[in-house]
């Protein structure tokens, strides 16, 4: 009779423990499947949110001008303007040159606006970084390797620069007697 307990004790214990491994599995399942869809949905989420990155930033690149562009208008109004009064029949040289001094002006206002300095390193040390050396004279009055003259103005946006000043760069004179003057 022993026997028969123990049996069926395991038989019972058997069918209950697989409905209970049964019932554990269903719910692992469901935590899968829960767990699969919410990765899915995150996945998703991550793609749109790159999609909608690369739309902002196409648009940024494609207007990032606009502010500098609007700013520029201003200019051109003026250049337009000078044109049509040099075209009038009492415009005279002095008006003008005071126009375009003023347009000029304008546009060193709108430089220093957005950033942009103006390098005219006339009289300073050469500096290759900034500097573009066109050629060498002797100068008396200028320091040896120092900017004599400034041939085209250099430009630097923020701490870029944009075009090195093209410049004549003094050297010492040489005091060699002059054959010539000797004979």
């Amino acid at each position: 009779m022993t026997e028969n307990t123990e049996n069926a004790a395991e038989t019972a214990d058997p069918a209950a423990e697989i409905a209970a491994l049964q019932a554990r599995l269903a719910e692992t399942e469901q935590r899968l499947s829960a767990l699969k869809e919410q990765g899915l949905r995150a996945a998703a989420e991550a793609e749109n949110v790159r999609k909608r990155s690369e739309r902002e930033l196409a648009t940024s690149l494609k207007y990032a001008a606009e502010r500098v562009l609007a700013d520029l208008l201003a200019i051109t109004d003026s250049l337009e303007l000078g044109l049509k009064a040099a075209e009038a029949p009492q415009a005279s040289t002095s008006t003008i040159r005071e126009g375009v001094a003023l347009t000029h002006k304008q546009l060193h206002a709108f430089f220093e606006k957005h950033g942009v300095k103006v390098l005219d390193p006339a009289g300073e040390p050469f500096n290759p970084e900034l500097h573009e050396a066109v050629s060498m004279l002797e100068s008396p009055d200028v320091a040896p390797n120092h900017v004599l003259s400034v041939m085209q103005k250099g430009y630097r946006l923020h701490e870029r620069l944009l075009r090195p000043a093209m410049v004549v760069v003094a050297r010492a004179p040489n005091n060699r007697p002059d054959p010539a003057a000797a004979s």
